[in-house]
């Protein structure tokens, strides 16, 4: 018995996933190539409009600051949280590894 309701589900998995392959999402033409932009035109933040206008004129250089950020945004909440840490009572600095 268990050996078939094993297939049955096993059935209905296979079922779902072939099922979207056989579906036609548009019954337009083919496009070669699809490009995707920010909509800038509803931004009023100085700073945030010209991250997007980066985004849509120049990718190396929206990369480089994705990076310059991620690495800012990281380390503030890394000196935050150790701040906070401290705070409570728990030193991290001078902590002591034991090893068994």
């Amino acid at each position: 018995m268990m050996h078939f309701a094993k297939k049955i589900v096993l059935g209905a998995v296979a079922l779902v996933t072939a099922v979207p392959s056989l579906v036609w999402a548009g019954g337009g033409e083919k496009v070669d190539q699809l490009i995707i932009v920010a909509d800038t035109r509803v931004i009023n933040n100085a700073f945030v409009k010209y991250i997007a206008d980066l985004y849509n004129t120049n990718t190396l250089l929206f990369a480089v600051w994705a990076v310059v950020l991620t690495a800012v945004y990281g380390a503030f909440l890394g000196f935050l949280m150790d701040f906070i840490m401290a705070r409570t009572g728990l030193d991290l600095k001078s902590r002591k590894l034991v090893e068994h």
